[in-house]
């Protein structure tokens, strides 16, 4: 799709100018990195975060680009003195570049559970050895209040509205992202009932980028689009439920073998999971999972307080 093809290249260049990662060539190297600062204190208290230089570089769930470059990234910066720099694509595709070497970063946080099992275990290189799920959101369907077709979202059946002759609506790619896999679930369930659904699932014109939906859809490119309920609710987005399904991102995070800046990674997870990284979440209307759910073995001690529950 043209489109398509044409954002994606266009993300993968601004990132690649801004940060001189070397999406293609395989390297492990990255420059501006800085491998493990000076030494970092845990605060000792939930509320607080390790403190130190050098940037943490984050791979994350596109949808959480606001919250991580708008919120999170910068009062992660202000609170610990590390610097934050984002890269963002569907939790599925950061896993496979993870993985093939393409991307390196220091901590990865994903949509799902299911993309942190392809980086566990030896067969798939040991790159996650743990990971904790910290929150949830349900997936909905945003739509932009210039559609003409705003006031049939709001009173009608979101699925018998996004059938309708030229409507417009957007969603991810189930092969890269975790979202895209939900929202076939929830056409092809409902499709059972409703038979025109299966014929979106066929269409490869409703295929975002994750991490430009929200403004395709903002710029009035799209009538409506499916998202998760936090995404939506810090872009402003006005939502309504997808009535009969039950369908919800879960939010992991994980440090990263062979971080560079392995402190600054824990100290970027100790801040996500503390108090101040909480109220943002909850301001933003995630479901927090608390404490924690832990996966694995190995979470460092500098994490491991946080996950008691006390």
């Amino acid at each position: 799709m043209t489109l398509f093809t044409r954002r994606a290249a266009l993300t993968t260049t601004l990132f690649a100018a801004g940060t001189g990662l070397l999406a293609a060539c395989g390297s492990s190297g990255s420059s501006g990195k800085t491998g493990a600062s000076s030494s970092s204190t845990a605060s000792g208290s939930p509320s607080g975060a390790m403190t130190g230089s050098g940037t943490v570089n984050v791979l994350y769930a596109g949808s959480l680009v606001d919250l991580m470059e708008k919120q999170i990234g910068p009062a992660f910066k202000t609170k610990t003195g590390y610097t934050f720099t984002g890269f963002s694509a569907g939790s599925t595709a950061l896993a496979a570049q993870i993985k093939g070497k393409v991307r390196k970063g220091d901590v990865f946080v994903s949509a799902s559970p299911d993309a942190d099992t392809l980086l566990m275990g030896s067969a798939n290189g040991d790159w996650v050895s743990w990971y904790l799920t910290f929150a949830t959101a349900p997936l909905v369907l945003g739509y932009s209040t210039k559609s003409t077709f705003a006031e049939d979202i709001r009173t009608k059946p979101w699925y018998d509205v996004i059938t309708m002759s030229g409507f417009r609506v957007g969603t991810t790619d189930p092969k890269t992202d975790p979202k895209g896999k939900l929202v076939v679930k929830a056409l092809t369930d409902a499709g059972k009932e409703h038979p025109a659904l299966l014929k979106i699932i066929k269409d490869t014109s409703t295929i975002f980028p994750e991490e430009t939906l929200v403004g395709d859809l903002q710029s009035g490119q799209l009538d409506a689009g499916f998202f998760y309920s936090s995404e939506a609710k810090a872009a402003n987005i006005p939502t309504v439920p997808l009535t009969g399904q039950d369908l919800k991102a879960s939010y992991t995070v994980s440090v990263l073998k062979g971080a560079p800046n392995e402190s600054g990674a824990e100290a970027f997870v100790q801040y996500l999971l503390g108090s101040e990284g909480q109220a943002v979440l909850t301001s933003d209307g995630f479901s927090l999972v608390t404490p924690p759910k832990t996966t694995g073995t190995g979470v460092p001690s500098s994490i491991a307080g946080l996950l008691s529950g006390a």
